[in-house]
């Protein structure tokens, strides 16, 4: 946050509001004008996203890794009425473009958010896989590890044993 910050006060925009993947400016710029912010952006490996629907995508995927990485124990958690709250829009619609765009269910995108978390977990050592799943929300052990194989294709076990490296979050 602190890059896109500096790189958008470089460029003598004025914020008002900055959070993880979103920055909101003040000023409406044309194209032209969002070229250079945009290239300064793309060298950070950053890219402005300025139209609705890929803003909407990109808001749905930003408010699943808050709920995946930073709330214990989402067992609780409908996703569904999670999205529509921190959206402010109609589950369905936003359901219905995400798939659209990005070839795979919320639901899916979730899932696969989870077990990257999981991977995580795993490769920091610290807990057993019993503690592991209770804090990502799963209901067992056997739950965890159905859905960590049917997404890496090993189970987490075997994942561990391998120190295999993670995706970055964004490419998940």
């Amino acid at each position: 946050m602190m890059a896109v910050r500096s790189t958008l006060e470089a460029h003598a925009l004025h914020i008002e509001a900055l959070q993880l993947g979103e920055a909101d400016i003040r000023e409406n710029l044309s194209r032209d004008e969002l070229k250079p912010v945009t290239r300064s952006l793309e060298q950070l490996g950053f890219e402005l996203i300025d139209d609705r629907k890929s803003r909407l995508i990109e808001q749905v995927k930003n408010a699943i890794r808050k709920l995946v990485h930073q709330q214990e124990d989402t067992r609780t958690v409908n996703i569904s009425d999670y999205i529509a709250a921190e959206l402010h829009h109609d589950y369905n619609t936003l359901s219905t473009l995400f798939s659209q765009v990005e070839g795979v269910t919320i639901e899916k995108y979730f899932i696969r958010q989870k077990v990257e978390r999981v991977k995580e977990l795993l490769v920091y050592d610290e807990a057993s896989i019993s503690t592991i799943a209770f804090k990502t929300g799963y209901s067992s052990i056997a739950h965890l590890s159905r859905q960590f194989k049917d997404v890496t294709g090993m189970t987490p076990t075997a994942f561990k044993s391998q120190h295999m490296p993670r995706k970055p979050l964004d490419k998940v």
